[in-house]
């Protein structure tokens, strides 16, 4: 299997946020919410169900991101990503291990030679407030110690205080600080309060040079929904007519259900289209959602819908 890649990597942030400012346009949260509903109805056939289940598999990033955590429950992790099932050895392997930096180490030693990235948050995750010599050293380190995407998150203080040439000063920072690694900015939507902040953050966060703009730390509630990744995907779409420049998206936090995975990816394709529908350019932050992937696929082969217990915990 072919070790998957992220997207191309860019250098230089295509243009400075501040003149963008006055096109970045305020958001109908109306038809925003309208539109997330009716897509949310979207189904696929039945023929494609086992295609998009797979899809998804290849799509998570498996999280684990506790204070407890451990040598031994990241090698467990490691394993699980590469086959996760055990019996089925035709599920592919996730996209990637998320982790924090103390364990990138051992993520890298466990799936050296797989086709799974390493990936760690960053920066005085999750809540951002660290200063940004510690952020860019803490991005680094990471880095040296074998994750080759950092999961970095903003300062919603400094955002939410109208500072935000600091906050894209300090993007810039970190993924200059974190390169040649893909760079992935979080940006807590929940804490953020409006569809309009979440775009203008979102532009800021593109304009910075990131490779992926991400919704929510999964530490806190509401982390991602429909509406707001597809504002953020919308945001993705206008950056991509205008300028070329090819970003991901990563909504994280509460995606538990294939049933919820296969409606973000009905508003992918209907926002981004089938370029979009690849590892490279879309991930699922999550830790449960694969096991209720794993279930629905082996229902769908088998005709036996599995009982949760058949598959691992994380």
């Amino acid at each position: 299997m072919e070790q998957a890649t992220s997207p191309t990597r860019q250098v230089e942030p295509f243009e400075p946020f501040e003149p963008r400012l006055t096109r970045i346009g305020a958001v109908d949260a109306v038809a925003l919410e309208a539109r997330a509903a009716d897509l949310a109805k979207r189904s696929i056939k039945r023929g494609s169900k086992l295609e998009a289940l797979d899809l998804i598999v290849r799509m998570i990033d498996l999280t684990t991101l506790e204070g407890a955590d451990t040598p031994g429950k990241v090698a467990a992790l490691c394993a699980k990503a590469v086959r996760p099932d055990p019996v089925d050895t035709s599920v592919p392997s996730v996209a990637a291990v998320c982790v924090y930096p103390t364990l990138a180490g051992e993520a890298r030693r466990r799936l050296d030679g797989a086709p799974v990235h390493v990936a760690s948050v960053a920066t005085a995750f999750p809540s951002g407030q660290s200063p940004i010599a510690l952020k860019a050293a803490e991005a680094r380190a990471a880095v040296e110690l074998g994750a080759d995407e950092v999961d970095m998150v903003i300062d919603r203080g400094a955002f939410l205080s109208g500072r935000h040439a600091e906050v894209f000063d300090q993007i810039v920072k970190v993924r200059e600080a974190c390169a040649p690694a893909h760079l992935k900015v979080i940006l807590e939507t929940g804490e953020l309060g409006t569809y309009d902040a979440v775009r203008r953050a979102s532009l800021l966060a593109m304009a910075a040079g990131a490779d992926f703009i991400k919704t929510s730390t999964g530490k806190i509630s509401p982390a991602a929904t429909l509406p707001v990744t597809l504002c953020m995907l919308e945001a993705i779409r206008d950056v991509h007519v205008e300028t070329g420049r090819v970003v991901g998206m990563k909504p994280a936090g509460g995606i538990r259900h294939s049933k919820q995975a296969i409606q973000y990816l009905c508003v992918l394709h209907e926002t981004l289209g089938r370029d979009w529908l690849t590892p490279q350019r879309f991930r699922f932050g999550a830790s449960s959602l694969l096991n209720d992937v794993l279930m629905q696929i082996r229902s769908h082969k088998t005709g036996v819908y599995e009982t949760p217990d058949r598959f691992t915990v994380d």
